[in-house]
């Protein structure tokens, strides 16, 4: 894995085929700084101004040579990303499912040629799911109502040496979040939220991003932090990042620095994560699955502040 492949030569990004491509910055950062005319009290200022402005590329996600999604996302965690994103779209059930990941960069774009096992190459192909991109929404794609829930969530074991587990929905792994404690006081929980704002150190130099983070049970200080200029990006970054270093994620809260959506409440339950907590407010949607799901979702997560929204009695 992180393998990285560089073309001499303009290559077109798998999926997309502008008429007038924009070259990505010759090294790949999560930020780069330009000049910039400050307007003050209704002003132009002189002289222009250095600043700060979050980097937004092109990232294919291709399984088994196979195009499957556009996203656009900060170039950094990106074998972060793929993990996540592989479980909480339900296209592995175990990390054991993803066999490697190779990153290619072109000039339009990051491929990620990601190899996944056959059964579960065989389920996404019988999901006939096609994604352009991601929308405000995250939902860009989906072909019925019916396909908008992937449920039940799934719970990611630790590697044990199964090489090809069940992708199918009936040999799923099911876990019951409703049973699972929170682990942590609410002050933990707000102590962790608020330490996550002095942590985003991207989000402070252009203030374009968003951050995830994981607290575990007990402690107060968030952890595999991940910043993304999406919030649904910066969720799968975080829960990648947790798969690959094997932490029990249902053992901990999930912090996120934007509105809790219905779509990051399904990844929060894919995930096998009890506790969601969100800096904005939840959707009705949200609330619905975390009430179904057994997720306790906090919104205006904020200082010494929160709202319950959804099951109140873990704490």
């Amino acid at each position: 894995m992180d393998k990285v492949v560089i073309p001499d030569s303009t290559a077109t990004l798998k999926g997309s085929a502008p008429a007038e491509p924009v070259a990505l910055p010759a090294a790949l950062t999560r930020s780069h700084h330009l000049r910039v005319n400050r307007v003050r009290d209704g002003m132009l200022q002189s002289p222009a101004e250095n600043d700060a402005v979050a980097v937004e590329t092109p990232v294919a996600v291709e399984f088994n040579e196979i195009n499957h999604a556009v996203m656009l996302a900060t170039p950094d965690n990106l074998e972060d990303f793929v993990w996540g994103f592989c479980l909480t779209e339900g296209i592995v059930r175990s990390p054991d499912d993803i066999r490697d990941i190779e990153q290619e960069r072109t000039t339009l774009g990051i491929i990620m040629h990601v190899q996944i096992s056959p059964a579960c190459m065989q389920f996404l192909k019988e999901r006939r799911r096609q994604m352009a991109g991601r929308t405000a929404c995250g939902l860009c794609g989906v072909e019925t109502l019916a396909a908008v829930r992937r449920l039940p969530p799934v719970a990611p074991p630790s590697r044990t040496g199964n090489t090809d587990s069940s992708a199918s929905e009936t040999g799923a792994q099911q876990h019951n979040l409703h049973a699972l404690p929170a682990g942590m006081t609410l002050a933990q929980l707000l102590t962790a939220m608020n330490a996550l704002r002095e942590q985003q150190p991207l989000h402070q130099e252009t203030g374009a991003t968003h951050a995830a983070a994981w607290v575990a049970t007990g402690s107060q200080s968030p952890s595999f932090i991940r910043e993304d200029v999406g919030r649904h990006n910066a969720l799968d970054k975080t829960i990648g990042a947790l798969l690959r270093n094997h932490q029990p994620i249902g053992q901990g809260a999930l912090l996120v620095s934007s509105r809790a959506s219905f779509e990051m409440v399904q990844k929060a339950a894919m995930a096998g994560c009890p506790v969601l907590a969100a800096v904005s407010a939840p959707t009705s949607a949200a609330i619905a699955l975390a009430e179904e799901t057994g997720i306790t979702l906090l919104g205006f997560t904020r200082g010494q502040q929160a709202t319950i929204y959804a099951h109140p009695q873990r704490f």
